[in-house]
């Protein structure tokens, strides 16, 4: 059976902004659950050079469906002229917990 859910990563400067675009998607039905894990060290290239930041992950788990409305509320509120927003597909998982996702996020 394919799953319809999805763990969505998302780096964040820090923990109120990390909260705050939680609660935005929460709130509005887009994800059923955000863990933010704190204190992560990130080192990336950007413009030519080597950086190192501490950040907050969001790690959001939604319906495939409202993957669209999920990055256009990240990008819209987000600070980051680039945020890190990658999408993975959960293939298995427990299907309670699956379907409780899905029952959370209808699809927008």
């Amino acid at each position: 059976m394919p799953q319809s859910s999805l763990i969505i990563f998302c780096t964040c400067p820090d923990r109120n902004t990390a909260e705050a675009l939680a609660r935005l998607l929460v709130s509005n039905q887009l994800a059923a659950c955000v863990n933010i894990v704190a204190n992560l060290i990130s080192i990336y290239s950007w413009q030519g050079q080597i950086e190192s930041a501490e950040e907050c992950l969001l790690l959001i788990k939604a319906h495939q469906d409202n993957y669209p409305a999920i990055e256009t509320a990240l990008r819209k509120h987000h600070p980051y002229a680039l945020p890190e927003i990658i999408a993975v597909a959960i293939q298995q998982g427990l299907p309670d917990y699956l379907h409780w996702i899905n029952t959370c996020t209808p699809a927008k």
